[in-house]
């Protein structure tokens, strides 16, 4: 092993990587702000803004399929020197996310109640979910514009850009929760109402600081007039099987969630869920991010640079490194698992079941990194059709098809949730890893450059 060679691609790795694990904490910290405010409202408000996430996931799985799109073509392009077709991609990008982020205004605000009571919630559920749903899809196109617009300039090589304004508005983010959440300095106690305030101001200022930051003279990117369709036409190209698959990702969680919540007991194992979860996002979610971002980064741009062996090894540089680190948190978290949940809840059905969840996903770290990192890798060379396979077989055929096979068929209950979560990972994992060694996704991005008329540096 080329052990200088190795440091050499981890030191790029972290220089790239730890401002969007900055920024990543503050916006785990932010969502795990928001847990921990509406806990003190109710066991109901804690399940009903996980309800409600579910679907504000959508916008976010659609901003991180164009971004993805944005970062592969932008990455490529600043590699080849092709400055006028990365700018024409990144407006190009930035005027479709927000034209796809208007329907969920209208979606948030007549349909809310009926897209929380098809969980089987009670009513109370029902309608402090639907309000803070209404509330953060109104900021649905800022929120699709932030994503894509931070992508934009991660793909230039500038991530710390997006860290200085995601970090500020999250920050904003989290004491909006607490203040108007809890009624905090004369400010009116306003609970789930509040949390979504907050959280929609942040949105907003996170859409509108990055939209001055590529137009100003500060970043690489600059907004251009858009030329070509074949540009467009490549970032929707890229783009489709990254939001396909975030939807369906998101789909398979419906009915986990409804079958979580038809176990015994079962609002207590949903909000174990979500608490489990948020732990272990809240430790390892920055890391699997940044890793994510890195690996797209790097391979797109030694493409573009016409180095298609660099590339591969950039790849396997940061899903190693990522093994290593989000592997040892992982261990540490089965351990502290019982503390961690405990600065969620003291209900003690919830904290039971909520640290079964976060050691499920503590084992599961390993496999959860590989995927993220190489399927980074595999976006920055423009193929998101192999992330698509493994994410959508692994949810519907073990997430969602195992849980149930063992939870509610074979009579398991919970514990088979746990196996079908972890066997899930497991099997993206191997997928995505077996995609990225075999196929010819090096040979895609150059066709793709070509046509676009992005040739690599001599």
């Amino acid at each position: 092993m080329d052990t200088r060679r190795l440091r050499a691609v981890w030191t790029r790795v972290f220089a790239l990587a730890w401002p969007v694990m900055a920024e990543q904490t503050f916006r785990t910290a932010m969502r795990t702000t928001d847990v921990l405010v509406t806990a003190l409202f109710s066991p109901a408000a804690v399940v009903a803004i996980g309800l409600a996430d579910l679907y504000a996931r959508f916008p976010l799985r659609i901003g991180l399929g164009l971004g993805g799109g944005a970062i592969a073509l932008s990455s490529q392009d600043t590699g080849a020197a092709s400055v006028e077709n990365r700018d024409e991609a990144v407006t190009q990008a930035l005027v479709v996310a927000f034209l796809l982020g208007v329907p969920f205004v209208a979606v948030g605000g007549l349909f809310g109640e009926t897209a929380i009571r098809v969980f089987g919630a009670s009513d109370d559920v029902v309608r402090l979910g639907a309000t803070y749903l209404a509330i953060v899809f109104a900021t649905a196109p800022a929120r699709l514009v932030a994503l894509v617009g931070a992508r934009s300039l991660q793909g230039t090589g500038d991530t710390r850009t997006p860290m200085y304004v995601n970090v500020f508005a999250n920050s904003l983010n989290i004491a909006g929760s607490v203040v108007l959440g809890l009624g905090l300095f004369g400010a009116p106690r306003l609970e789930i109402v509040g949390v979504g305030l907050a959280t929609a101001t942040a949105n907003v200022v996170t859409a509108v600081l990055l939209l001055a930051a590529i137009a100003s003279s500060y970043t690489a990117a600059s907004f251009t007039l858009p030329r070509q369709l074949v540009v467009v036409r490549q970032l929707l190209q890229v783009s489709a099987p990254r939001i396909a698959e975030g939807f369906a990702s998101e789909l398979a969680e419906f009915p986990f969630n409804a079958l979580l919540l038809g176990f015994p007991n079962g609002r207590a194992v949903n909000a174990g869920f979500q608490i489990g979860r948020r732990v272990y996002q809240q430790v390892t979610g920055p890391l699997s991010r940044g890793y994510n971002v890195a690996a797209s980064v790097l391979v797109g741009q030694s493409l573009g640079e016409g180095a298609p062996d660099e590339a591969r090894y950039d790849g396997r540089a940061v899903a190693a490194l990522g093994v290593v680190t989000v592997g040892t948190v992982g261990v540490l978290l089965v351990v502290a698992a019982p503390s961690a949940v405990g600065l969620f809840t003291d209900d003690p059905a919830t904290a039971r079941y909520a640290t079964a969840f976060a050691r499920v996903y503590g084992v599961s770290g390993v496999a959860l990194v590989t995927f993220s990192a190489l399927s980074g890798g595999l976006q920055g060379a423009s193929e998101t059709r192999i992330p698509f396979l493994a994410r959508t077989t692994g949810m519907f055929g073990l997430f969602l098809g195992l849980s149930w096979l063992l939870g509610r068929t074979l009579g398991y209950g919970p514990a088979g949730a746990y196996v079908g979560v972890a066997a899930a990972y497991g099997w993206m994992a191997v997928v995505v890893a077996g995609g990225f060694e075999r196929s010819d996704w090096a040979g895609r991005a150059a066709e793709m450059m070509a046509e676009r008329g992005s040739s690599p540096t001599d």
